[in-house]
């Protein structure tokens, strides 16, 4: 009998962590995304429609305070990710 290789549920082009780790990033910051400018959208649709009602301004307030604060941790784990990966030579750099 001759030698039979197993092909694993990954495909061949990822072969190391990195490379999965970059797959996992190309899939969730859009999706991070998305949520984003849904959690921006519903804040001001709710600052637009409080009507001078303090709670609901209120909290179309926090909710567009959390979506920047989100955005930025975003953009900051993207950052650091990439950088990390630069380092070790996992993926092609920063950018």
């Amino acid at each position: 009998m001759g030698s039979q290789t197993i092909q694993g549920p990954l495909d061949s082009s990822v072969d190391s962590l990195g490379k999965i780790i970059t797959k996992g990033l190309n899939f969730i910051m859009p999706m991070a995304g998305i949520v984003l400018l849904f959690v921006l959208i519903s804040g001001g649709y709710d600052y637009m429609m409080s009507q001078g009602n303090a709670d609901k301004i209120k909290s179309g307030q926090a909710k567009i305070t959390s979506g920047i604060i989100g955005f930025v941790l975003l953009i900051m784990s993207f950052l650091i990710t990439r950088l990390i990966a630069a380092i070790f030579g996992l993926g092609g750099g920063i950018f």
